[in-house]
């Protein structure tokens, strides 16, 4: 059940992810991300906000390095020069990191204002929904990214199909990075505290995925998943007595804690070890994140 009564929770049954039912049309989706995604109702749980992005801005640059030394290991080429496919960019943040970086950066979203801002930072920004992923006229990029996005869209499945065949290139690398969802530290955690499925929230999320299931569909759609990551397990905090949920200074603090555990790694000379504990998280389908690398026919660019 969702806590939604219009909607229900099915499991797909090749990939095991769980799906929204029954799925708002397109035009549905693509006016909520349009007029409402972006507005105060939905700051509480949506990190792509800009003043979000901004306020921590160390923190989130740290996961863009972490993101352009990846591409640059798999691909096995420095960034300068390769072409990026942001799909969903919002505000274009992570463009503008990796474009800093050398990088040929495109983007689209649903999203007037977001695309209007990536514009006026010079970056190449289109309108656009989400009906389709070949909106450059066939150019073919060398890392198509979604970050935060497959869990919104109606048919993940299509979509990734579609940017195999369409949008990538030959042994290009496409970077997936969605909430791990329905993990046991979170189940745990609602159970504890006698709380709802919080999580499961459309028409905003319309997939809960886990490390294991977006392998899974990775796999079957013509990709090699080369690198599988999460990120800081958050629900921990519930399992220690912090009931975030429902309390955004409560939550505010445990995500500052969660910052400096990361930030205070990396700056001892220790993302290592914070890449080999998140890589482990993975493994077990924990952490509050998941993030797959993963090559077109396994090949190069």
């Amino acid at each position: 059940m969702t806590n939604d009564a219009r909607y229900r929770l099915e499991q797909h049954p090749d990939f095991g992810f769980f799906q929204v039912k029954p799925t708002p049309s397109q035009e549905e989706i693509t006016r909520f991300y349009a007029e409402e995604f972006y507005s105060t109702k939905y700051k509480a749980f949506n990190n792509s906000a800009l003043e979000v992005q901004e306020a921590d801005r160390e923190f989130h640059d740290a996961h863009r390095e972490d993101i352009a030394r990846r591409i640059e290991s798999l691909l096995g080429r420095p960034l300068a020069g390769v072409s990026i496919l942001d799909i969903g960019c919002g505000w274009g943040q992570t463009m503008r990191y990796l474009a800093s970086r050398g990088a040929i950066c495109s983007g689209f979203d649903p999203a007037p204002e977001a695309v209007a801002y990536v514009q006026s930072c010079g970056l190449e920004g289109v309108q656009a929904g989400m009906e389709r992923m070949d909106v450059f006229a066939g150019r073919r990029f060398d890392v198509v990214m979604l970050m935060n996005v497959l869990e919104h869209l109606s048919d993940p499945v299509t979509v990734i199909q579609e940017i195999q065949r369409n949008v990538l290139k030959d042994g290009g690398l496409l970077i997936v990075e969605v909430p791990n969802e329905f993990n046991a530290f979170q189940v745990a955690g609602q159970e504890l505290h006698g709380l709802s499925q919080w999580w499961v929230a459309p028409p905003a999320h319309l997939n809960y995925f886990s490390a294991s299931t977006l392998k899974r569909l990775l796999d079957a759609s013509g990709f090699t998943v080369s690198h599988l990551e999460s990120s800081f397990p958050l629900e921990m905090f519930l399992l220690m007595g912090d009931k975030y949920v429902g309390d955004r200074e409560l939550g505010r603090q445990c995500h500052e804690r969660r910052m400096a555990f990361e930030l205070n790694l990396r700056r001892l000379g220790r993302t290592d070890v914070l890449e080999t504990f998140y890589q482990a998280l993975a493994s077990v389908d924990l952490g509050r994140q998941v993030i797959a690398y993963a090559s077109k026919d396994g090949g190069r660019a």
